[in-house]
């Protein structure tokens, strides 16, 4: 039990390190944890680490999904619901039917071996692009759609690994069946998971506590990830149809200092779950080693080459015939969605990493058919090797790619335009409170100082508006100054506070409160620093 602490306190100590290292030089941490891993791994004298695919699939999934989709516009997925349909289902099973026919022809596997290969292997993960394409500033349609293919693809590609599966170990495989089960499964998890989102919103809304609220927030993925997993489904589709619909109904059922306290939990949560599984994802190098040992060196070379390459190659032959084919076929969509220019389907293209989800499904596989003979080809796993080959290979040159093709800095605009509309909006609440104040104060003959009060500091509010949605050099500059000059102040003053509290003169609730105040408006200017583009 202790030697367990120890290392995982090791394994915190590694995430710290490689983060700071990773900030330092502009690299995906989620890259840096897989190739630390890998190195941890050779070392000698470690202990080999290895994940139990059960882990992975039902407590590190659900979380993790689930946030996805809560963070998710449902707007902006809604109206990318094509290209991600296209990529999260047509995709997937394109790369799983690619691989299988590879392995089938190429390396000698059984076309079951070769679906129950494909299927692992199909799903990408979408963490390091995300990161990498927010960074770099894309056109928000692309870290968007990246999103939603994200959310659904572990799906398609969990129910095709079930039945890839099932037909590995009977030999037996009605494409009817499994098509009619797919569609059971698509409408039932939809249907599981408004369920859920709607019971789990309304009892947040009637504890009120924002504690209890959070705790309840954490079991609502697994509640709706752990029933149509464990009836044959993949639970992956009711968990996101939950997050969607919390995301989309929360603003009117969980208060506000809910919001503030769950935004900070769920991103330290999910920061600390994906680092420990990029982490674990390298560790796993001399445990999935020790397996394919029995194989020759060429062939383990000649598979991880061809099941790379159909891999990559996939994806780029489905993305420009899905992005162009369905505008020149019909065109209500063109004219609805007019087609975009090359660069975005290539980025997208080459944005195919492989994460978790392939190795745990690897590492799931039976050891043994129905008959008892051992599962033909379950230590060659592959997968592995593909996840590094991706997400290494293409994570790292991915910025390069985005640079050569003139997308980097390409969302610029987007982001001018979208805080031009922000503020423009908050003029008009303002301008719309203030009018409400009016007809509240001939109602209700609310004193004039009470009056004069909310009027100065909606005003004051309207001023700092104004300052911000000046774009120019030299405002900018002048805001910076501003900015600055007001954090100083709020160290200041929290100096100030604390040297109170230290001397006795304020209680230690008093100075909580104090600080949470100064903690917000900090955050608030680092909030609106960020919005428009300040460093």
């Amino acid at each position: 039990m202790i030697v367990n602490i120890q290392i995982l306190v090791l394994l915190l100590i590694a995430i710290a390190a490689v983060a700071v290292v990773a900030a330092r030089i502009n690299i995906p941490s989620s890259i840096l944890l897989v190739i630390a891993g890998v190195g941890l791994a050779l070392l000698p004298g470690l202990p080999a680490v290895r994940i139990s695919p059960d882990v992975v699939l039902l407590l590190v999934l659900p979380p993790v999904i689930y946030s996805s989709a809560v963070a998710m516009s449902w707007r902006e997925f809604r109206f990318n619901l094509r290209p991600i349909t296209l990529l999260a289902v047509g995709c997937v099973v394109f790369t799983t039917v690619a691989v299988a026919a590879a392995g089938h022809w190429l390396l000698g596997l059984s076309w079951q071996v070769g679906f129950v290969l494909g299927a692992i292997v199909s799903p990408p993960d979408a963490v390091a692009p995300l990161s990498i394409a927010r960074r770099m500033c894309l056109p928000r349609r692309i870290p968007a759609i990246l999103e939603g293919e994200g959310l659904a693809n572990d799906a398609t590609a969990l129910i095709l690994y079930r039945f890839a599966v099932a037909a590995a170990l009977g030999g037996v495989f009605s494409f009817g069946h499994a098509m009619a089960a797919f569609i059971t499964i698509v409408i039932g998890e939809v249907l599981w998971g408004i369920a859920i989102g709607w019971l789990m919103l309304r009892l947040r809304h009637w504890v009120r506590d924002p504690r209890i609220e959070i705790l309840i927030s954490v079991l609502t993925p697994f509640l709706a990830y752990w029933p149509p997993q464990h009836l044959g489904g993949s639970g992956v589709l009711a968990t996101v149809t939950t997050g969607l619909y919390i995301s989309w109904n929360g603003l009117r059922l969980i208060s506000a200092s809910t919001r503030l306290q769950g935004i900070f939990f769920w991103d330290f949560l999910i920061y600390l779950i994906n680092g420990m599984v990029f982490l674990l994802t390298g560790l796993q190098a001399r445990t999935l080693s020790a397996g394919i040992r029995s194989y020759p060196a060429s062939q383990l070379v000649i598979s991880a080459v061809v099941v790379s390459v159909v891999v990559i190659a996939t994806r780029f032959i489905w993305m420009f015939p899905a992005t162009y084919l369905p505008r020149w076929l019909i065109p209500a969509v063109a004219r609805k969605d007019p087609s975009p220019p090359w660069q975005f389907p290539f980025v997208l293209a080459f944005t195919g990493v492989r994460g978790i989800v392939s190795l745990a499904a690897a590492l799931a596989i039976p050891l043994q058919t129905d008959d008892g003979a051992p599962f033909p080809h379950r230590d060659l796993v592959l997968s592995f090797v593909i996840v590094l080959v991706t997400l290494v290979g293409q994570g790292l040159t991915l910025p390069w790619v985005i640079r050569k093709v003139g997308l980097a800095n390409a969302g610029r605009r987007e982001r001018v335009q979208g805080t031009a509309a922000e503020f423009a909006a908050r003029r008009r609440a303002i301008a719309f409170v203030i009018d409400r104040l009016d007809h509240l104060t001939a109602e209700n003959q609310i004193p004039d100082d009470i009056c004069t009060r909310l009027r100065a500091h909606r005003r004051e509010q309207l001023n700092e508006i104004e300052l911000r949605s000046d774009d120019s050099a030299e405002h900018k500059q002048r805001l910076n100054l501003f900015d600055d000059t007001e954090l100083q102040l709020i160290t200041a003053e929290r100096g100030f506070i604390n040297d109170l509290y230290t001397r006795g003169e304020l209680k230690d609730e008093a100075r909580r409160r104090i600080e949470r105040g100064l903690d917000l408006r900090e955050a608030e200017i680092a909030n609106l620093r960020e919005e428009m583009g300040l460093p």
